[in-house]
């Protein structure tokens, strides 16, 4: 049986001595209320509901699965009992408009949460992960009347929420959507199609799903200029807020999956339902990229939370499994072997993990406090800033963090040996449902792209400058600090890298965009590492400063340091190799005619 402990020790060290969120008090909206004991009472509640309450439900939802009978959906028992748990301590709301029942408290507190639901119950976290982006893009978008019918009762956890793009002829190419959208009296619309790949798109747990849906009305243009997004709900919500008659709205069977079996995945089909128009018409990509672009921030954080449980089980298991002696001679004369923690390459995989978990946790609560600064700051200048930082970093962020936080699952399960095979261990269900966070809210290659051929070369570079000017400021600042030059000189380097390669990709690409898209992944990824890089040369700053005030926790900021170092020695010097094949070009990628590949 694997375990679970919320790493709250590090998340207040990234929110109180990292980003110090309390210096925000002054200039944005919602953060007066913050401070040390708001932050560690939070973390331990949000620990407390993921350790009790579902973590043990991991294991059996994952055996049990999702069941489908004539269109219903039941969940894994137990589930139930744990939303109704997660909806009446306030989970649901706590950063939301006050307007509509909610707290109104940043979005960087709610951060940590997510990370650890990934954790203790993926499958579980999904359904309110989409209630609160669905409610974000309602909340932006949609007309007074609307956010006033919906969004009460999504944010108090009566309603959950969905998103309903793909088709089984397009995923990622939306301007290919077969759904309409047909006016209908009163102002809304009759929506008919057909629309698969949808997480939670029916279920038992709550009596009213709000699908968000792309569709096409009759006068729409083609591509994807063309869409248009409208509030489909389940059933129908009288003008009192009353639920109505059923809509026309029916699950039509749910997939059989590799992992997160205990989320049901569903095809949804539509039938003239009624539906509502959010924001303008043809403008609904626009609106549905506000669901999508917070999407891809959590569904990174998936990748981050289980390679942070697998690293956890791992270590233990390291720790307490003899196999050998160490290559060095005995070091545990009384027991019948060496524990695998003394073995070089046991270690190697295991600080391989945690550098990548400890380094994704600080990036993770730095852009939600990023989105916090675009919504609440006094100060547009700064508002822009923030935004230009999040667009360039969201497919950086999600890329990275599932493709290395499904390797590293696939090292806490290599660590296990034949034992992380077997089900009961549970390192197989980590692998399992990592996968799928590298594929769905647009596939790893999709944000590649994005990254290269429209973040990049976007007003001419501008919003690279959010990320490499800190990281540059930065270098600048301590390179005269002989405690920090084991962490800036590296980082300098692979600020180097990352330059070159981002001049190479704008220059190359601009003229052929193969060359830019055939580098596009290991452009993402040598971006990923310098920004790595830089949270762990901060972290590193902190805990210098921390050790100098020699504090009681002195072990936990040796240890950050000592990461901090294997990071910058072992992982971080693979930007030269990435530059190395990006400046390579895409001559060997292409030359092969497409049948012969």
């Amino acid at each position: 049986m694997p375990s679970y402990h919320a790493p709250i020790k590090d998340f207040e060290f990234v929110l109180n001595d990292l980003l110090n969120i309390q210096q925000y008090k002054q200039n944005l909206k919602g953060f007066d209320q913050v401070d040390e004991n708001l932050v560690s009472s939070l973390l331990s509640e949000g620990a407390k509901l993921c350790e009790e309450v579902l973590f043990p439900l991991n294991q059996s939802g994952d055996k049990e699965g999702v069941k489908f009978d004539n269109g219903k959906v039941t969940v894994p028992a137990g589930f139930k009992d744990a939303y109704n748990t997660y909806i009446a301590s306030g989970w649901t709301g706590f950063t939301c408009d006050p307007e509509y029942g909610g707290q109104g408290l940043p979005e960087v507190l709610n951060m940590p949460i997510i990370e650890m639901i990934c954790s203790a119950n993926l499958s579980f976290g999904i359904t309110p992960g989409l209630t609160h982006g669905a409610y974000n893009t309602i909340a932006s978008h949609a007309s007074d009347e609307l956010k006033a019918k919906f969004l009460p009762k999504m944010v108090n956890g009566e309603w959950t929420g969905v998103m309903c793009l793909t088709e089984p002829q397009c995923g990622t190419d939306l301007g290919l959507i077969r759904t309409t959208a047909i006016p209908a009296e009163n102002g809304a619309y009759k929506i008919s199609g057909s629309k698969i790949f949808i997480s939670a798109g029916e279920q038992d747990i709550t009596e009213n799903i709000i699908h968000l849906v792309l569709a096409k009305l009759p006068d729409a243009p083609e591509g994807v200029k063309g869409i248009s997004l409208f509030i489909v709900p389940k059933i129908i919500v009288d003008d009192d807020g009353s639920l109505g008659a059923a809509n026309n709205v029916t699950c039509g069977s749910i997939e059989h999956k590799m992992g997160i079996h205990a989320s049901p995945t569903c095809v949804m089909n539509y039938d003239g339902a009624i539906g509502y128009l959010v924001g303008e018409a043809h403008k609904g990509l626009r609106a549905m990229f506000t669901m999508m672009n917070e999407a891809r921030i959590y569904v990174g954080v998936q990748g981050l939370g289980l390679a942070e449980v697998s690293y956890q089980n791992a270590a233990l298991y390291a720790k307490e499994r003899l196999q050998m002696r160490s290559v060095r001679g005995t070091k545990y004369p009384e027991k019948v072997a060496d524990p695998l923690v003394v073995h070089p390459d046991v270690r190697r995989m295991l600080l391989t993990m945690r550098s990548f978990t400890e380094g994704a946790r600080a990036l993770s609560l730095m852009m939600a406090l990023k989105i916090d600064i675009t919504k609440r700051h006094d100060d547009e200048a700064e508002r822009v800033k923030a935004d230009e930082f999040i667009q360039v970093v969201t497919p950086i962020l999600k890329s990275y963090f599932t493709d290395v936080g499904f390797e590293a699952t696939n090292l806490g399960m290599q660590i296990f040996g034949g034992h992380g095979y077997i089900t009961e261990y549970g390192m197989e269900q980590y692998v399992r449902d990592a996968r799928i966070a590298q594929i769905y809210e647009g596939a790893n290659g999709i944000q590649a792209l994005d990254l290269a051929l429209r973040k990049l070369p976007k007003n001419t570079g501008r919003y690279l400058r959010w990320v490499f000017h800190p990281a540059s400021e930065f270098v600048q600042t301590h390179k005269d600090n002989p405690k920090m030059a084991e962490f800036t000189k590296p980082l300098y380097q692979a600020i180097s890298s990352a330059q070159n390669a981002s001049l190479w990709m704008a220059a190359n690409g601009m003229g052929n965009p193969d060359e830019a898209a055939a580098g596009s992944s290991e452009y993402l990824r040598l971006m990923a590492l310098m920004i790595f890089g830089y949270m762990w040369a901060m972290m590193a700053e902190v805990s210098l400063r921390k050790l100098e005030q020699n504090p009681s926790d002195k072990e936990f900021y040796e240890n950050k340091l000592n990461v901090a170092r294997f990071y910058m020695n072992k992982i971080l010097p693979y930007h030269y190799g990435l530059l190395a094949s990006i400046v390579n070009g895409s001559k060997s990628v292409m030359a092969m005619a497409d049948e012969a590949v």
